[in-house]
């Protein structure tokens, strides 16, 4: 089984959830910077969400360059990540429209929880179908990052009913460690592709 529909079905996934955002973002009314700066909370959010899908699409790229198989489990896997995935535009809508509200972003942070739990399981999935040697599981071992990340969003979850904009600075810092792109994985598939000499 190739991996190439499940890449081009989830990138086409990735690019309509990022098109559904823009989408909800609305014209200030207006023309002044009064205007513009009432439509700030929904752009940072809006970017916030955009750098998640975006970390996401990258990271997803990057694990499955590194498999070498795939089977019916990991299409299912696959899926079950979109799924978590495309409730992003949705969770991001209902706390752009109620601002730094408790329950919204709680729910917030949920999405993000369970996407985040929903990659750990795709990876483990893949992993299992690599050879013991592959570049994959190579570079993913003990994968402390996605680990603290979970951990991140279950505290951002907890601290949204307590204060808000805990949670948000918890998620934007859960952003900022996966912004810069993980190079493990490219090293990894380079050094596999030098010939030996």
């Amino acid at each position: 089984m190739t991996k190439h529909r499940l890449e081009a079905f989830s990138d086409g996934v990735l690019a309509i959830l990022i098109t559904i955002m823009v989408l909800e973002l609305h014209v200030p009314h207006g023309t002044d910077l009064h205007a513009l700066a009432a439509a700030v909370p929904s752009l940072l959010l809006y970017s916030l969400s955009f750098a998640f899908l975006g970390i996401y699409w990258n990271n997803h790229h990057h694990m499955l360059y590194a498999s070498e198989r795939i089977d019916g489990s990991v299409l299912w896997a696959n899926l079950h990540l979109l799924f978590w995935l495309s409730l992003v535009p949705f969770a991001t809508e209902w706390v752009g429209a109620n601002g730094a509200a408790r329950i919204p972003t709680a729910t917030y942070g949920v999405v993000l929880l369970l996407a985040a739990g929903a990659y750990t399981m795709l990876q483990a999935r893949l992993l299992r179908l690599q050879r013991p040697d592959s570049p994959l599981r190579a570079a993913v071992r003990r994968d402390v990052k996605g680990k603290a990340s979970i951990l991140l969003y279950a505290l951002a979850t907890v601290a949204a009913f307590v204060q808000p904009w805990i949670a948000d600075a918890l998620f934007v810092i859960v952003a900022l460690m996966w912004l810069v792109p993980d190079p493990r994985i490219e090293r990894r598939v380079a050094a596999r592709a030098r010939p030996s000499s």
